[in-house]
């Protein structure tokens, strides 16, 4: 089963540990992959997109407990 819920930086950045504007600071050096959805100007990324890059991404530091 897939995982379609639409994430934005705030999600993201809780799911990597991180502060959201980190997370934008990644989508401006090209580190994150491109928005699944754009509304109103605003990104959004599918969760198994984020759950994909993020366990593929150097230095992933996601906790695997």
């Amino acid at each position: 089963m897939t995982d379609r819920r639409l994430w934005s930086y705030k999600e993201i950045a809780a799911h990597i540990r991180v502060q959201p504007d980190t997370v934008r600071s990644y989508r401006k050096h090209g580190h994150l992959p491109a928005p699944d959805h754009v509304e109103s100007g605003k990104p959004y990324w599918y969760a198994d997109t984020v759950r994909s890059w993020a366990a593929n991404r150097p230095g992933n530091r996601i906790r695997r407990d």
